[in-house]
């Protein structure tokens, strides 16, 4: 039984992979964080500049391109709009004509508005999305290598509404989030690594505690496992070599006295009927020696065990075959765990199945041993079992689990019930 398996290496990698979860996790909420501050920066930049400079500075004439009025605005704020990271400035009319922009030959041009600068126009609030740089109004922008466009609602001294709409270099809006998402990565980390620091001598110890307490737990089970079958040993030994030797001496008297010739018929039928009786309780008490501990649980001896184990159902009427194939190079463990369940099936078959034939058999399949208990009695549905008495197989399942096995109870009513075990021979 294999209670630990390597701890050591099960504590790294459950560590190591705990610790790269997190902080791809948290790499990438950063990430997306440090995204939404970078193009908030550029929406609120965006908003200070049209509603703080250009706004308040729009005026009259601006609209239908009087050039004093374009100048005019150019001299009071063209140079205050092209501040920081803003590369282009464009003012565009309900028409899509440009009323102004930092690069003159755009001013008076007129292009197709998308639609959602036109909700932007209409409805106001701001919106951003990167440049279509093949489009014949950013054709100065071109070799600029990616732009983002952040567009927001102004209205001229006129009360008509106009597109404001700023250009943003997108690897200065890149180097903005790398700005905000370095700091809070490197923060990350470092708190993971000085948890991790803390954490793990703790954990460490702990899972050493655990590992111990696991394999004491497994000694002692070892160990009172192997004085429970020490102790059966000696139950049997002296039941053997004691009752049951007393007892045969008694019925070979008792057929001795039956056979002399002076004794009366009525003596001799007496002492018959008590001669039978005490073999028919030698065989059970046989038996039941079997039961508390087999002669010998090796490959070679199995059959023998289990013709032994059989030998009550025999002696009640019961048909029953044991057959025992290919198991000679199997381990003493997987004999005793094939033994233990075989126990247990032919057990319940006979106090309970009220079958008329009853086999058993084990086979070598590879590297597995295979133990078939079949019975044709009267079967029971094995999802609803409320008798005790079919409790002993299910105890085992821990058992057979631990050996890396498999057993399964195949039985519905009247069926009949089959028992099957699946182990590794060595």
């Amino acid at each position: 039984m294999q209670l630990v398996r390597n701890p050591v290496v099960q504590f790294l990698t459950i560590g190591l992979l705990l610790f790269s979860g997190i902080v791809v996790a948290t790499t990438l909420l950063a990430d997306r964080a440090a995204s939404r501050e970078a193009l908030a920066d550029a929406r609120f930049n965006t908003l200070v500049l049209a509603r703080s400079v250009a706004e308040p500075e729009l005026t009259r004439g601006l609209v239908e391109g009087r050039a004093g009025a374009v100048d005019r605005f150019d001299r009071e704020v063209g140079g205050r709009l092209l501040i920081g990271d803003v590369k282009r400035i464009k003012i565009w009319s309900a028409e899509g004509t440009i009323v102004y922009s930092d690069v003159g030959e755009l001013i008076g041009t007129q292009y197709d508005l998308g639609d959602d600068e036109l909700e932007i126009l209409e409805q106001g609030g701001i919106e951003a999305e990167i440049s279509d740089l093949s489009k014949p109004e950013n054709r100065f922008e071109a070799s600029s290598g990616g732009l983002l466009e952040v567009y927001t609602q102004v209205t001229s001294p006129e009360g008509e509404p106009l597109l404001f709409e700023a250009y943003y270099y997108t690897r200065d809006i890149d180097q903005r989030r790398q700005e905000v998402f370095l700091p809070f990565r490197r923060i990350v980390i470092g708190s993971l690594l000085a948890m991790l620091a803390v954490a793990t001598p703790m954990i460490w110890a702990l899972t050493q505690r655990l590992t111990s307490a696991a394999r004491e737990r497994e000694r002692l089970l070892e160990s009172a496992i192997d004085a429970s079958d020490a102790e059966r040993r000696r139950i049997a030994r002296d039941l053997h070599d004691g009752v049951v030797q007393d007892l045969v001496g008694t019925a070979f008297s008792l057929t001795a006295l039956s056979r002399e010739a002076d004794t009366p018929p009525a003596t001799r039928s007496a002492l018959d009927r008590a001669g039978r009786s005490l073999r028919a309780s030698l065989r059970s008490l046989r038996s039941l020696l079997v039961e508390i501990h087999p002669p010998d649980l090796k490959a070679d001896g199995l059959a023998a065990a289990l013709a032994d184990l059989t030998a009550p159902a025999t002696s009640a009427g019961v048909r029953t075959e044991v057959t025992v194939e290919d198991v000679d190079d199997a381990s003493d463990t997987a004999v005793a765990l094939v033994w233990r369940v075989a126990q247990e099936a032919v057990r319940n078959a006979i106090r309970h199945a009220e079958a008329s034939t009853l086999s058993v058999r084990v086979a070598g399949r590879g590297s597995r041993l295979v133990l078939d208990v079949e019975d044709d009695g009267r079967g029971f549905t094995p999802e609803a079992v409320t008798d005790p008495a079919h409790y002993g197989l299910r105890g085992l399942s821990s058992l057979v689990a631990d050996a890396g096995g498999t057993l399964e109870v195949l039985s519905a009513p009247e069926a009949g019930t089959t028992v099957r075990l699946e182990v590794a021979r060595r």
